[in-house]
């Protein structure tokens, strides 16, 4: 008997009608078509506050500490997720700020990472990355290494993810490409994010999840 997955997709875009709101698009659609129920998690659209403040700040001395509501809902939403789809633009080497304050608020101490038994292991993720430059120019200057190291070492490693897979998509800046190349571009970006999505659920599910 199948298991119908739940998947968590994660959008940071400021616009609905950018490239990277396209590639989120997509994905829905292809998670649909998979069989899969999805929850978009749109920031922008629903007006997540990026800044940490004192209720989600982290308390070393206390893991059971409560979070503020918000915080809470967020966290209720990953627990819930089998996979976790999170699509972002990389703006000065790094995710937007947007994005970073989600880590930073819901990805939080007691939750996401200072227990014994990880509550996110078991989980698959995919981070889909949008990046202006060529594959040969993003490498050389060393951003692919550093957006895996940050994302999937430093974060998703240390949450009890430690098979997540961190995935560029090329050459998305649309306005150094001609009209009539647009069209071709765009699709194949989309078609990239596509074979990225489909290897990881091709993936068999691992780790524990804790009670």
């Amino acid at each position: 008997m199948t298991t119908t997955r739940h998947t968590l997709l994660v959008l940071a875009h400021p616009r609905s009608d950018s490239l990277t709101a396209q590639v989120a698009a997509r994905v829905r659609a292809r998670l649909d078509e998979a069989g899969h129920t999805v929850d978009v998690l749109d920031l922008y659209a629903e007006g997540f506050d990026p800044a940490l403040r004192p209720d989600d700040e982290p308390d070393w001395e206390d893991r059971e500490k409560v979070y503020s509501p918000v915080v809470l809902d967020h966290m209720d939403r990953m627990l819930m997720a089998d996979d976790i789809v999170v699509v972002f633009p990389v703006w000065w080497f790094s995710v937007p700020a947007i994005l970073k304050g989600w880590i930073d608020r819901v990805w939080n101490y007691g939750f996401a990472y200072g227990r014994s038994r990880p509550r996110l292991a078991g989980k698959r993720l995919l981070w889909l990355g949008l990046m202006g430059g060529t594959e040969e120019e993003i490498r050389h200057m060393g951003m692919e290494t550093l957006l895996d190291t940050t994302l999937r070492v430093g974060l998703s490693a240390v949450c009890g993810i430690p098979d997540a897979t961190v995935h560029v998509l090329y050459g998305t800046e649309l306005s150094a490409v001609s009209s009539g190349l647009r069209p071709a571009r765009v699709a194949a970006v989309l078609a990239d994010a596509e074979r990225a999505l489909a290897a990881k659920l091709a993936e068999t599910p691992g780790g524990v999840l804790a009670r």
